[in-house]
């Protein structure tokens, strides 16, 4: 059996080939998936341009979330069958409880080949059943940026209905945060640098937004929008660059959520603030199977579905990553993979 994968044997997005490359045999608890789309995450882009891990080895195919139609099971597979519609996990062997010290060895595209390829072998504890009536494209978007904003909010933050939610930006973590946090009943107060973006994400249900380039301290604007309380939920995608404002604009015991490093890493950061305001700084790296299996059933009740900004066709992954790394999408990139 053989897969068409886009491999990268060095650094940098040019660097991408398609090739033929040879698929395990089955063994009997794998399942054999036709894959159909994959999406983007900021995490595929810094790992084909080398700055998620420097040190990893190569060639890789990247790719840290797909869905697509199971083709073959092993003789012990019990949970799917020939034609079932299943989407990746992120973490390969986190099927629930807190996250363990050997859970990121078996992140897809990391450590692991990952889902930019036609067709691949997984673990049947690596997938899970796609919520009903979602195409190809939007289950593809699910494994990395909504399990991510649900565990934040839901799974560490238990958003409650009249909370407001703080989100950074209109990427795919961040809208999907949106559509949860407005089907919990919560109020959104978005950022962006574009009033088009921020004129969607008002369309989308975000009761506030701010344009960070017009207000550079949007800390002070979510202060005044909330009587100066503050938010109870920060989505902190920006990192190292935006993390100390987003500290100003929490509540005092409210709970930031360090997910991304889209403006920068390695920086001092003053504790003070946690300490002070008594802030729930978390760190949230995606999440389990057992929660994936919660969200899709929020997903299923609430009728929820993923904003897709672009999709485009394996052969231009190349022009697809280009695209994510302009920063001019909204919402999710997709990869059609037939």
């Amino acid at each position: 059996m053989t897969t068409t994968a886009l491999r990268m044997h060095a650094f940098g997005i040019h660097n991408l080939k398609r090739e033929t490359v040879p698929l395990p045999e089955l063994g009997p608890t794998d399942v054999l998936v036709e894959l159909h789309a994959a999406s983007l995450n900021y995490r595929d882009l810094m790992t084909v341009l080398g700055t998620y891990n420097p040190k990893m080895a190569l060639p890789r195919i990247p790719g840290s979330d797909a869905s697509g139609i199971v083709t073959g099971v092993g003789s012990q597979v019990t949970h799917f069958q020939i034609g079932d519609h299943v989407t990746s996990l992120f973490f390969q062997d986190w099927l629930g409880g807190p996250i363990q010290p050997n859970t990121v060895k078996s992140a897809l595209g990391g450590s692991i080949d990952g889902t930019f390829c036609t067709e691949r072998v997984f673990p049947e504890i690596g997938l899970i059943h796609a919520p009903k009536g979602y195409t190809h494209l939007e289950a593809a978007t699910l494994p990395c940026s909504a399990l991510t904003a649900w565990n934040a909010l839901v799974e560490k933050g238990h958003l409650c209905a009249g909370q407001t939610v703080l989100l950074l930006g209109t990427g795919g973590v961040s809208i999907f945060a949106l559509l949860i946090a407005k089907a919990h009943g919560a109020r959104v107060i978005l950022t962006s640098s574009s009033e088009e973006k921020l004129a969607r994400a008002r369309q989308l249900g975000a009761d506030e937004t701010i344009n960070y380039r017009t207000h550079t301290d949007w800390d002070r604007q979510v202060m005044h929008l909330t009587g100066n309380r503050g938010a109870d939920h920060v989505v902190e995608v920006g990192g190292a660059g935006t993390l100390s404002l987003s500290f100003r604009a929490v509540t005092p015991g409210g709970r930031v959520y360090v997910i991304g490093v889209l403006a920068g890493k390695g920086q001092t950061i003053d504790p003070m603030p946690i300490l002070a305001k008594s802030i729930h700084a978390e760190g949230v790296f995606v999440g389990s199977r057992a929660m994936f299996s919660r969200m899709i059933a929020a997903i299923e009740t609430n009728n929820l579905h993923p904003v897709i900004d672009r999709a485009f066709p394996l052969s231009q992954a190349q022009e697809a990553l280009t695209y994510m790394e302009s920063g001019s999408h909204f919402g999710k990139i997709a990869l059609s993979l037939r």
